[in-house]
C-alpha cells in the first residue's frame, strides 16, 4: 500500500491542476470501489473550485468552495493520471507500465488555467473517496483517532516517547499504528528502525530518551528521502505523470533479507511480526 512519501508525491503532482480549478464534469463509472460513492457524487463535486488540496497521512483532502471536502485514498494500486490538451504529462523518468483503462473508475475534468483530465485507475479497488463536511473534516472517522504528521509541528521526540509510553507491544508494531504517528507504513518504519540503530523487536515502552531522540531524526530523514525520490515502486505505485519512484534503489534493509548489510556487512535478515515482514540487521540494531 502507498505510504506517506508516495500519497505525498501524488499530491503535489495532483496540487498544480486542482488547486484553484473548478469540477467542470466528473464521471464516476462504477458506483463503488472499496466502499460505496458518497450520494450524488458526481452532482456534489460538478462546479466547484477546489480550494486546497492536503494530505493527512496516507490521505488526500480537497477542500471545497461548497462546504465539503473530498477525501481519496489509494488503496493498493489506486492511480492518478493527469491529461493536459490531450496528452499525458512526462517529466522524463522511468515510466510504469499502463493502467488497463478498464479500471479507470473516476474521471475529474477541471475547468481552469490548465483545464486538466484527470484519471483515478484501481484494478484491485482497494482505493475510495468520500465527502465530508470541512469544518468536521478532524472529526470524521478517518481522522478523530489519527496520530500526529510526522512531517508536521506536533510531531517530536518527546512526543513520540509519549505516544509509546507503557506500550509492551514491538517498537515495529506501535509505529504501524496510526494513532502513534500518521503515515508510516512497513517500507518506512523498516527503514527508520535501521537508520536509528534500534531492532524492530524491542519494546516500544523502551524507546525512550536517546532512542526517540534518534527514532524521531530517522523517521524524518527517511521520509524526506523517500519524497525526494519521487517515492517507492514496488508494484503498482506511480506519479501522476505515470512515472516510477526510485526509493526502492536505495533500502538498506526492507525486501533485503539475505543480503548484506551495508554497514556492518551482516546479513538483513527477516521475520514476521503482526503479520508483516520486518527486515533488520541484528548486527546494527538493538
Amino acid at each position: 500500500m502507498p505510504e506517506l512519501p508516495e500519497v505525498e508525491t501524488v499530491r503535489r503532482g495532483l496540487a498544480p491542476v486542482m488547486e484553484g480549478a473548478r469540477f467542470r464534469r466528473v464521471e464516476a463509472r462504477r458506483p463503488d470501489m472499496r466502499f460505496a460513492l458518497p450520494k450524488r457524487f458526481a452532482q456534489r463535486l460538478e462546479g466547484k473550485t477546489v480550494d486546497s488540496l492536503d494530505r493527512r497521512g496516507k490521505y488526500m483532502i480537497a477542500a471545497l468552495s461548497s462546504g465539503e471536502s473530498l477525501i481519496m485514498h489509494l488503496g493498493m494500486s489506486g492511480r492518478f493520471t493527469i491529461e493536459i490538451g490531450g496528452a499525458k504529462q512526462s517529466g522524463g523518468l522511468d515510466p510504469a507500465p499502463g493502467g488497463d483503462p478498464k479500471h479507470d473508475h473516476v474521471v475529474f475534468e477541471m475547468a481552469g488555467r490548465t483545464g486538466a483530465r484527470i484519471t483515478y485507475n484501481d484494478p484491485r479497488r482497494f482505493g475510495f473517496m468520500d465527502l465530508v463536511s470541512t469544518s468536521a473534516v478532524e472529526e470524521c472517522r478517518y481522522f478523530k483517532a489519527m496520530g500526529p504528521e510526522p512531517l508536521g509541528n506536533q510531531f517530536s521526540a518527546a512526543s513520540l516517547s509519549t505516544a509509546l509510553k507503557g506500550k509492551k507491544t514491538p517498537i515495529k508494531t506501535a509505529l504501524l499504528d496510526q494513532r502513534v504517528v500518521a503515515g508510516l507504513g512497513n517500507i518506512y518504519v523498516c527503514e527508520a528502525l535501521y537508520r536509528a540503530r534500534i531492532s524492530p523487536r524491542r519494546r516500544a515502552m523502551s524507546v525512550a530518551g536517546v532512542r526517540s531522540e534518534r527514532l524521531h531524526r530517522a523517521i524524518l530523514a527517511v521520509l524526506n528521502d523517500a519524497i525526494d525520490a519521487g517515492g517507492s515502486s514496488l508494484k503498482d505505485f506511480a506519479n501522476t505523470q505515470g512515472e516510477l519512484g526510485y526509493f526502492q534503489h536505495r533500502f538498506d534493509v526492507y525486501d533485503r533479507e539475505g543480503q548484506l548489510c551495508r554497514h556492518c556487512g551482516g546479513t538483513i535478515q527477516r521475520q514476521m511480526q503482526a503479520g508483516r515482514s520486518s527486515f533488520f540487521c541484528t548486527g546494527c540494531q538493538r
